[in-house]
């Protein structure tokens, strides 16, 4: 790597969410799930029955790019929308019995990836680069407000 790319936090952390990406790619990809899916699944896993607008900020994602994702997710018979007795302008997005049955697969094969990557980090590291990583989260998002 170049001096700039060992420097940027950026380039890193990009760098890393890629490989990570990759590897929760070849953990749950025979679960028949993806990684463009997971967020959502954990938004949902959380909570069930949330609207569109909800998970868009919970996901930290574009409109346009969660609605293909949800449009994706309800072919594959992973969640099913029904009316918002709230709101009829829109409706509320719920997971099927299919990828609620998914749940605890999904998450220990995603907990082998994290082990993985934070295999070499110390017992102090791994807490203080999660804190560093959500701090870092927080501060971009009060940007982006």
């Amino acid at each position: 790597m170049s001096h700039f790319k060992d420097q940027s936090a950026g380039y890193l952390v990009n760098h890393l969410a890629r490989l990570m990406e990759q590897a929760l790619a070849e953990a749950i990809g025979p679960l028949g799930l993806s990684p463009g899916q997971f967020p959502t699944l954990l938004a949902l896993w959380e909570r069930d029955g949330r609207t569109q607008a909800e998970l868009v900020r919970e996901v930290d994602v574009e409109q346009a790019t969660l609605a293909l994702t949800l449009k994706r997710m309800e072919r594959d018979g992973l969640i099913r929308r029904k009316p918002n007795p709230d709101d009829s302008r829109s409706r509320l997005i719920y997971l099927t019995p299919h990828a609620k049955a998914l749940e605890e697969r999904a998450l220990a094969l995603a907990a082998g990836v994290n082990d993985s990557a934070l295999a070499d980090l110390d017992d102090k590291e791994v807490p203080h680069f999660l804190s560093l990583a959500a701090r870092m989260i927080q501060t971009l998002r009060k940007g982006s407000d």
